[in-house]
């Protein structure tokens, strides 16, 4: 495995660290422990730093491969959308907003299967539209966690409201990469065909039009 692949799985096993310290607290409750959050945003910090990492080393050394193109999006789905549903939790993120990013993800990696199992294969990476998101989306968290964290109660409510208005910047850039990506590819969508097998009919041939089984 090369290096490009391993800062990869690097950042998804710091997701689960990331859940460790943001679990121990919650914002605006008895529980709540700044230094918590502080060391969870810079968890996330560095987690985001190796996708940046990761795509630029495997271009520069010619070591982009197919479980790359698949695993990087999907380290980044996994690290952003466990933030944003910590964020839900805190009341900063909305449940619709969460809702738009679940759905975007949902329906461009199945499109990414379907594509993967196409005939020629295909591994769809990510386009702009989709890092651009993904920046967005990064950024949104990281001023959260550290303006919350690094800040008193009446600035940090401040900070948490603004977070809440790029919460829905996110949903909207989201929105916009998911249908991109689906129009860029719909000629993988609805292309799928039945095969016949030797001596098997297909069973919806000779059915009459309202017939009951």
């Amino acid at each position: 495995m090369n290096l490009p692949n391993k800062l990869t799985l690097t950042r998804i096993l710091l997701v689960p660290v990331f859940m460790i310290f943001v679990s121990l607290g919650q914002y605006i409750t008895p529980s709540y422990n700044p230094r918590y959050y502080l060391i969870a945003g810079l968890i996330f910090a560095v987690a985001s730093f190796t996708d940046f990492l990761d795509g630029h080393l495997a271009r520069k050394w010619n070591m982009v491969t197919d479980f790359g193109k698949f695993a990087d999006p999907l380290a980044d789905k996994l690290l952003t959308t466990v933030a944003f549903i910590y964020m839900m939790r805190d009341g900063v993120c909305s449940p619709v907003v969460l809702c738009i990013i679940l759905a975007r993800e949902f329906a461009v990696s199945g499109l990414r299967m379907v594509a993967a199992g196409a005939k020629d294969g295909k591994v769809i990476a990510a386009n702009m539209w989709g890092k651009v998101k993904t920046v967005l989306q990064m950024l949104t968290i990281l001023f959260y966690y550290f303006t919350v964290s690094l800040t008193g109660n009446v600035l940090g409510q401040q900070c948490a409201d603004i977070a809440s208005v790029l919460c829905w910047v996110v949903a909207a850039v989201t929105a916009i990469s998911g249908i991109k990506y689906l129009w860029d590819n719909r000629s993988f969508i609805n292309t799928a065909k039945v095969s016949a097998r030797p001596g098997v009919k297909n069973e919806t041939s000779g059915k009459k039009s309202g017939s009951f089984l």
